[in-house]
């Protein structure tokens, strides 16, 4: 299996940021509402967005191994040794990603802090 590289990550990062992004002003639009006609408490969008995030990942890694971004670019998330990954590394994949310079370690080891803490790479399928 072959390793993507960065271009069809960057893809699969930007298509899955749109799809999270519209899943959280959708809940926060809702929110709005609530807080508009029945004085409920007001949050800020990034209370909808990192949980979305976290649980977007989680959902699509966990059943499909893969998420909207990783099927338009036909790649898929495994193990090292080639296996569907498990739900432990899924979760530590999703949890990681809340952290906001993980990306800083692409250009030393052509690998994201996600996939270094889980155990994971993204191949394509």
């Amino acid at each position: 299996m072959k390793i993507v590289g960065i271009g069809t990550r960057s893809l699969n990062f930007i298509i899955d940021t749109f799809c999270i992004s519209l899943i959280a002003y959708i809940l926060f639009q809702v929110n709005n509402w609530y807080v508009f006609y029945w004085h409920h408490t007001h949050y800020n969008f990034v209370w909808f967005f990192y949980p979305v995030l976290v649980i977007y990942y989680l959902l699509f890694e966990s059943f499909f191994s893969r998420t909207p971004g990783k099927w338009f670019t036909i790649s898929k998330v495994i193990t090292k040794n080639g296996k569907r990954p498990s739900f432990l590394q899924v979760l530590l994949r999703s949890v990681t990603r809340l952290i906001l310079i993980e990306f800083l370690l692409i250009p030393f080891y052509n690998k994201t802090l996600h996939d270094l803490v889980s155990g994971t790479e993204v191949v394509e399928s």
